[in-house]
């Protein structure tokens, strides 16, 4: 592609509501994002009954509610899966989806998903990544909480067990809600790049649009961030998350910025042609010079407009013979 893929990720956000998944849909397409992007999972698959909550959502949900019973209550069955996916294609949004289990992984492929996006707590789970490795579909990893060997050890897996390593993009993150500005650590996106010669793309999870943008200025092909309709919903993402104005930001902003980016030639522009003759300069006379006369650095001096004799050439003109009278302000010429 040619331009940032942009992921809204509505996330669980919905709180297990289809509608108001579908209202998340509408802002997305609103937006201009690309894809929004949801969570497919098990609850008993994903986690075990001794599992904590993350100290964030402990902040935001009942202390004595287990991540399970939290999960459970964000569960998207397959009929909503099919409700949601048909509501993008009206909606002319791509659908996509994290599963977080292996029986999501086969739900999403019976459903025909084309990318997997594979969230950062799975980088490690060397099961889960053979098999989303065999279906040699285009593969987006986050490495929250990884370090380059994991990202590597995770990458070998996806590429021995089948996918083309130009159909994966690596998405730097920061697996904190939100994320610190010391924490994001953003150059670490192009170690990635470099180090492991792959598509590189950033997950964000720090409050504002500012980081986002800026790695798409460092080469991010693929930006992800969470959005909510209300930071206030009860829930255990959306104090984390963008609200529908700072979406539709994060989208003109990075749309501009790659636009911005151009070709890397460094030349004129078409629209600065015109004001070079304004702004350069060219040899003009410093005062009146009588024909015959020698230019010397008394006689000329270099002023504005530059459709005369480039300054560049003093040297050359320094010491020729005035062909005709030149008075004050005059353009030289030779």
């Amino acid at each position: 592609m040619n331009k940032v893929f942009i992921i809204a990720e509505a996330g669980v956000n919905h709180n297990g509501d289809v509608e108001l998944a579908k209202k998340m849909i509408d802002i997305a397409a609103d937006a201009g994002a690309d894809a929004v992007k949801f969570q497919t999972f098990k609850a008993e698959l994903l986690s075990s009954k001794y599992a904590p909550k993350a100290e964030y959502q402990k902040k935001l949900i009942e202390k004595q509610e287990t991540q399970l019973n939290m999960l459970k209550k964000l569960e998207l069955d397959i009929k909503k899966h099919i409700e949601l996916i048909e509501y993008c294609q009206k909606k002319h949004i791509l659908f996509l989806s994290s599963p977080f289990d292996l029986k999501s992984i086969d739900l999403l492929n019976d459903l025909g998903l084309d990318i997997f996006k594979i969230p950062s707590g799975e980088i490690i789970n060397l099961p889960y990544l053979r098999k989303i490795g065999k279906l040699n579909k285009r593969i987006i990893i986050s490495t929250g909480m990884s370090d380059l060997g994991e990202i590597e050890d995770a990458l070998d897996v996806l590429l021995i067990s089948g996918t083309k390593k130009e159909n994966i993009t690596v998405l730097h993150c920061n697996t904190e809600y939100p994320t610190s500005m010391e924490d994001v650590n953003l150059k670490a996106m192009v170690t990635i790049k470099k180090a492991l010669k792959v598509n590189i793309g950033y997950s964000d999870h720090t409050s504002g649009i500012e980081i986002p943008i800026a790695a798409v200025a460092l080469g991010a092909t693929v930006i992800e961030k969470h959005f909510t309709l209300d930071r206030n919903l009860e829930g255990p993402d959306h104090k984390a998350s963008m609200e529908p104005s700072e979406l539709k930001e994060m989208v003109r902003a990075i749309r501009n910025i790659e636009i911005a980016m151009g070709d890397g030639i460094k030349k004129p522009s078409k629209s600065e042609i015109k004001n070079m003759n304004i702004a350069r300069k060219s040899i003009i006379a410093a005062r009146d010079i009588k024909k015959g006369e020698i230019f010397t650095e008394e006689n000329i001096t270099v002023k504005r407009p530059g459709y005369g004799i480039s300054p560049m050439r003093w040297d050359e003109i320094i010491g020729k013979i005035a062909g005709k009278h030149f008075t004050i302000d005059e353009l030289i010429e030779v």
